[in-house]
C-alpha cells in the first residue's frame, strides 16, 4: 500500500513537470505575442514594450522564462499582466466565488443521477425509462445558453426576482439572514442549470451499467436463490456497477478551477471559469498557466483518489 502510494505519488510529479513544460512551450508559441506595438494605442509605444519586457523577464530566453515564472509561482510573487495584482489571490477570490456552484451542482448530479438511472435500468421498457430517457436526451440537445435564457426569462416575468450576480443589486446592509437567503437564492438557478446536463449525461452511464451488470450470472443466480429485489439490484448489481464511477468521481476535481465559463458569463458570476476566459482574451499569460498547473494537478489528484476508491467499491482489487 504505502509503496503504490510512494510510486503513484512520483509519477503523478514526474506527469505534471511535462504538462507544465508543454503548457508554457504552447502559449509561448501561440500566435501574437503581449508584447507587440499596437499601432491603434498611442500609449502602447516601444520604449513601454521594452520597459515591460524587463519587468516580467520577456528579453531572457524560453528555459530562464519558465524558471523564473514557476520559481515565483511556487512563492506567490507571480502578478498579472492586466491589473498587475498576485495572481494567487486573484485565482483564491475567484475559486471561493466557484466553489458554492460546483458543491451544489455536483451533489445535485450526483444525487438526482443514480435514483433515475437505476430506476430506469430496474424497469427498462417501462413508462418511466421511455420518459426519463426522452427528458436525458432533451437536456442533451439543449445548449446550455440557450436553455439558461429561457430560464431567466421564465424566472424574471413569472416571480419577477432577480438572478444576474452573486447578490441582489442594491439590497445594501440588511439583516444577516436576508443576505444570506438572497444569496442561496442568486445560487440556486444557476446551480440547477449546470447540474442538468451532468444528470442527464451521468443516469445514462448508470442505466447502461446497472443493464450490462444486470444480466451477469451471479445476478441471475442471486435471483434464482430467492434473494429480494432489493437486495439483488442494491447489494449485487448495483455494487458491482459502482467502479467505473469511482473514476468519473475522481476527475470532477478540475470543475473546481474551469467551472462552467457560459453558466458564469450569462450570470455574472465571477468564478474562475470567466477568469479564464478573460484571461486567455487578455493574453495574460501568468493567469493563463497557472490556471492550467492547477488544473493539471487536480487532475492527477483525482486519478491517485479514484485508485484509493477502488479497494472501498472492490476488496478484490489489490494495489
Amino acid at each position: 500500500m504505502l509503496s503504490f502510494i510512494g510510486r503513484n505519488i512520483i509519477q503523478k510529479i514526474v506527469t505534471l513537470f511535462f504538462v507544465s513544460v508543454i503548457s508554457f512551450l504552447i502559449i509561448h508559441l501561440a500566435p501574437g505575442k503581449p508584447t507587440q506595438v499596437d499601432p491603434m494605442n498611442p500609449r502602447f509605444t516601444p520604449e513601454l514594450v521594452e520597459k515591460f519586457k524587463k519587468e516580467f523577464h520577456l528579453d531572457k530566453p524560453l528555459y530562464k522564462q519558465y524558471l523564473i515564472f514557476y520559481k515565483d509561482l511556487l512563492t506567490g510573487e507571480t502578478v498579472s499582466w492586466k491589473d498587475n495584482q498576485p495572481v494567487l489571490e486573484k485565482i483564491w477570490e475567484r475559486f471561493l466565488n466557484s466553489l458554492p456552484l460546483f458543491i451544489v451542482g455536483t451533489l445535485l448530479t450526483w444525487t438526482l443521477s443514480f435514483p433515475v438511472g437505476i430506476h430506469s435500468a430496474i424497469y427498462r421498457g417501462g413508462i418511466y425509462d421511455r420518459s426519463a430517457t426522452f427528458f436525458s436526451y432533451l437536456l442533451i440537445s439543449i445548449p446550455g445558453f440557450f436553455f439558461a435564457y429561457i430560464l431567466i426569462a421564465f424566472v424574471v416575468t413569472r416571480l419577477h426576482v432577480p438572478v444576474i450576480g452573486m447578490e441582489t443589486f442594491g439590497l445594501g446592509n440588511r439583516f444577516w439572514l436576508n443576505m444570506v437567503m438572497d444569496r442561496l437564492w442568486h445560487l440556486l438557478l444557476p446551480s440547477i442549470l449546470g447540474a442538468t446536463g451532468g444528470i442527464a449525461i451521468l443516469s445514462r452511464y448508470v442505466r447502461g451499467q446497472m443493464l450490462e451488470v444486470e444480466g451477469e450470472d451471479y445476478v441471475r443466480t442471486a435471483r434464482a436463490k430467492g434473494l429480494p429485489p432489493e437486495q439483488v439490484h442494491y447489494k449485487h448489481a448495483l455494487r458491482n456497477a459502482l467502479l467505473p464511477f469511482v473514476t468519473m468521481f475522481g476527475l470532477i476535481l478540475p470543475g473546481l478551477i474551469g467551472g462552467s465559463v457560459i453558466i458564469e458569463s450569462i450570470f455574472s458570476w465571477p468564478g474562475m471559469g470567466r477568469m479564464a476566459y478573460e484571461a486567455i482574451l487578455a493574453r495574460d499569460y501568468p493567469v493563463i498557466l497557472t490556471v492550467n498547473f492547477l488544473s493539471a494537478a487536480l487532475v492527477l489528484a483525482g486519478t491517485f483518489v479514484s485508485d484509493i476508491l477502488y479497494l472501498i467499491v472492490d476488496p478484490r482489487i489489490r494495489l
